[in-house]
């Protein structure tokens, strides 16, 4: 993609079987920072959970990490993932949903937060939201350096 990106808000998601991550940035896309963890229960609920948040937050885009393999290769999780980003996608048309290489990134959230000290539960609880965090500032990181592809 090409020209002048729109200012606004975007939401990072990490889609997890039990959990949903979601962050957000600030209008001029320079710091990802956390916002809530989604319960999981049933797709319906948390695609409506999503939708609130991106209404709330005025999302101009919304980035959904993409699980691919360390071989670079697509398995059921990138298409869990897709799936659920789709059904994100037609619940707050017309705001766009992005995918972007999330590899490593719950490795390196559970990392960080066990080098700050939170370890067990209270990591469990915020984890999702870690990952989030790194998926949006990985795209954000890349767009501002050239590398952005939203076919990620």
């Amino acid at each position: 993609m090409t020209g002048i990106q729109p200012r606004g808000r975007r939401l990072g998601i990490d889609v997890g079987s039990v959990r949903i991550g979601v962050a957000s940035c600030d209008p001029d896309g320079i710091l990802a920072t956390p916002v809530e963890t989604v319960q999981h229960t049933t797709t319906a609920a948390a695609v409506r959970r999503i939708a609130e948040i991106a209404d709330e937050y005025e999302a101009v885009e919304v980035i959904v990490g993409s699980p691919r393999t360390l071989r670079n290769t697509e398995g059921a999780a990138v298409a869990a993932a897709r799936e659920f980003g789709d059904a994100v996608a037609a619940a707050i048309a017309p705001v766009p949903v992005l995918y972007h290489d999330e590899r490593l990134t719950t490795v390196t959230a559970a990392g960080a937060l066990r080098a700050s000290g939170k370890k067990g539960k209270a990591a469990r609880a915020v984890i999702d939201q870690a990952a989030a965090v790194a998926i949006l500032q990985g795209w954000l990181d890349a767009r501002r350096s050239g590398g952005w592809d939203s076919s990620d």
